[in-house]
């Protein structure tokens, strides 16, 4: 089993944000958006897959984010009530 680097582990470990995980029949996919980190989604064709995908995408947008300077929201917790 491969081992994750220490910064991966620690990026995922601090993902804090809302995910919003859905079906969506046009895509025929599981689909999981991060409304506070534009443009921050994943699909997959499973529930769980997707949110497996748009957790390694949250760490990438982070890491992106960081290394061209930009910043980083501070997850605010739930923002959407059904």
């Amino acid at each position: 089993m491969a081992k994750r680097s220490p910064k991966k582990k620690a990026v995922k470990d601090q993902i804090r944000y809302e995910i919003i995980l859905y079906w969506s029949q046009t895509d025929q996919a599981f689909i999981a958006e991060v409304p506070e980190l534009p443009g921050c989604a994943a699909d997959g064709p499973t529930y769980v897959e997707a949110l497996a995908n748009v957790e390694v995408i949250v760490q990438e947008w982070i890491e992106t984010a960081r290394e061209l300077g930009r910043p980083v929201p501070e997850p605010r917790g739930r923002l959407m009530y059904a």
